[in-house]
């Protein structure tokens, strides 16, 4: 017969092996140690001497410590995957136990762009955690590019087109970029009369997720064209670019939803109004699983009524629900 203290080192070694799926999900969805030590709340040392452990465990090494981000080996994205798939069907697995009660509860993990998510991504977040008091509703707000391999959320909120993968996505807003500066900069350089001008106008560029950052595209599928603009002014930062526009530093190119109240009281102009830009309408993403848990299908429901009302709200601003 088996004895007690063996079928206790086998759940022992269950629990261990659980949390190391959470540990190590956490490790591969952040960019250094650093930023995953702070997510999990210990020190630098702790994070580093675990993965380690759990690195000699398998007998693979998943990550390359580099000095500015980590980088999966080829074992640490196989590993990450499945314990992704892991730790979302046992999440679902709950979620469906859960589903006879109508009261959301557990874990929602949002993740959106730092402009959006301050404007209005949280203030919805705040107003379904309200309404859902025993949900625990977490937003992770950065300007770094989705990477739905290192999925470490329930519900992205992307501007733009959606990178390739098997999530979900439903559409939120419409939404374009558009070019624009303040009036005072166009009574001292002119307004460009066509795309081409752009390049000997000053525009501040800004810097994020990867791509081309001084390409700017107009046109339409149809017929799509760009320009290559120069300037002495690049930030990383959408709120630092559009105050820069304000003060009469050049011009930019950002998210209507963005621009829209400085445009509506004049503190910004359109650029080129008649030439049509591509668009960059707002997206949910979420797990492309057959089983949808509650308490994401329902905020992204309530991202999909409450987003538009707010982005159609004289100068953006809250409205009541």
């Amino acid at each position: 017969m088996e004895s007690i203290r063996g079928r206790d080192d086998r759940a022992e070694a269950g629990r261990s092996s659980m949390d190391d799926l959470w540990f190590f999900q956490v490790v591969a969805s952040n960019e250094t140690l650093t930023a995953a030590s702070r997510e999990l709340g210990c020190s630098l040392s702790v994070v580093s001497k675990r993965l380690t452990a759990l690195e000699r465990r398998l007998g693979a090494r998943l990550v390359r410590r580099g000095p500015r981000r980590l980088a999966l080996t080829s074992e640490g994205r196989r590993y990450a995957a499945r314990t992704q798939t892991i730790l979302d069907q046992i999440r679902e697995l709950e979620d469906s136990l859960a589903d006879r009660s109508a009261e959301l509860r557990g874990t929602l993990v949002v993740e959106s762009t730092i402009g959006l998510g301050r404007a209005h991504v949280a203030p919805l977040l705040g107003e379904f955690a309200a309404d859902h008091p025993r949900l625990h509703a977490q937003l992770h707000t950065s300007e770094l590019p989705l990477r739905p391999h290192r999925r470490a959320f329930d519900v992205a909120v992307h501007v733009g087109a959606p990178p390739d993968s098997s999530l979900r996505m439903r559409r939120l807003a419409a939404n374009r970029r558009v070019p624009c500066a303040a009036p005072s900069y166009l009574a001292e350089r002119g307004e460009p009369a066509g795309v081409e001008d752009l390049a000997g106008h000053n525009c501040i560029v800004l810097r994020e997720n990867e791509g081309d950052f001084a390409l700017w595209r107009f046109g339409d599928a149809s017929g799509p064209r760009h320009v290559r603009v120069h300037g002495h002014l690049s930030s990383n930062d959408g709120d630092v670019v559009t105050d820069w526009a304000l003060r009469g530093r050049g011009v930019i190119m950002r998210s209507e939803w963005h621009v829209a109240p400085y445009l509506d009281r004049g503190e910004l102009v359109r650029v080129l109004p008649q030439v049509p830009t591509p668009a960059a309408d707002i997206y949910a993403l979420y797990g492309g699983d057959e089983h949808v848990p509650q308490r994401v299908s329902r905020f992204v429901d309530h991202l999909a009524s409450g987003l538009p009302r707010r982005l159609a709200a004289p100068g953006g601003a809250d409205v009541p629900r």
